[in-house]
């Protein structure tokens, strides 16, 4: 297993250069002049150049990268141009809340699609599987920017049980957490559905039920970790897709993440926090999935790495 991490590992070096090359090309085809941005439209062309000349946008594009590059695999991402702080700081600081409330999304997710997938494959073809199957297919249709605001309507402006938007409480997470779960839920529903279907025709069950082992422990001990081994993989899926769906979720419920930082970094043409953000992500997305990886051997001991 250690010689497979070892390898895996190895992979985020392509991978990094890949969205470092990707993120630095599409900054500088957007439209727009970061110089412009900070100095105002009234700038003087001294004033811009010297804005340029201190960020090195008056560089070769290819000096540009070589420079960004040099500077991020020594841990330096940069100094943001809008704020004049330390990227990799901000960064911190803002991942601690997207972390949390992707984290509290994933335990939202997981529990209840798993527990509603199994419940709807042991009663297949009945009122009950049909209810969970379309309420799974309302979760997965459903936008989430309108979720959220219905959410915020019902809930905070109607019932005023929960704030409306900010962070500093766990209170804060709540709507939002319901909002970014939802969709994986239903998707780790599904798929927990038909793995479960599919395990529970083996014949070995048959044989557990035969010598006496409740309906209970062949279901929930057995059968479930059989049939994990595919929700596993769209859990970690679903991880990356919860970062992603954070961008829209933080600027609705104007929380100070990650991907509220993005957004105003790319309107204000910060290129040095888009860019870091983007690898710090990379990163996130490749540590998952090598934890996910992992995971299998210890659901299923018959994988070998």
């Amino acid at each position: 297993m250690l010689n497979y991490a070892l390898r895996r590992i190895l992979y985020l070096v392509p991978v990094l250069f890949g969205v470092s090359l990707i993120s630095f090309s599409l900054l500088r085809f957007i439209p727009g002049d970061p110089a412009i941005v900070l100095a105002g439209v009234g700038a003087t062309q001294a004033d811009l150049e010297g804005i340029r000349a201190e960020y090195g946008l008056n560089a070769p594009l290819p000096v540009q990268y070589i420079n960004y590059v040099s500077r991020a695999v020594r841990g330096d991402l940069g100094i943001s141009i809008r704020t004049r702080d330390p990227v990799a700081r901000t960064l911190a600081t803002r991942l601690q809340l997207t972390f949390q409330l992707t984290l509290l999304s994933m335990l939202l997710s997981v529990s209840l699609g798993v527990l509603a997938g199994v419940i709807a494959a042991t009663h297949h073809n009945t009122w009950v599987d049909t209810s969970l199957m379309v309420t799974a297919l309302a979760g997965i249709s459903i936008p989430g920017f309108w979720l959220a605001l219905l959410l915020l309507v019902v809930f905070a402006g109607g019932l005023r049980w929960l704030p409306a938007g900010g962070s500093g409480t766990p209170l804060h997470l709540v709507l939002p957490a319901i909002v970014l779960g939802t969709s994986g839920a239903a998707v780790i529903a599904r798929m927990t559905r038909s793995s479960m279907l599919e395990v529970l025709r083996q014949d070995y069950l048959r044989t557990l039920r035969a010598n006496g082992v409740s309906e209970r422990v062949v279901i929930y001990k057995h059968a479930l970790r059989n049939a994990l081994n595919p929700v596993i993989t769209v859990v970690g899926l679903q991880f990356g897709f919860l970062i992603g769906g954070a961008v829209i979720v933080e600027a609705v419920f104007a929380m100070p993440g990650v991907g509220t930082l993005l957004i105003n970094a790319i309107f204000n043409r910060d290129y040095p926090v888009v860019q870091g953000g983007m690898l710090v992500i990379a990163v996130v997305f490749v540590v998952v999935n090598l934890l996910t990886d992992l995971v299998y051997g210890l659901v299923n001991p018959r994988i070998r790495y």
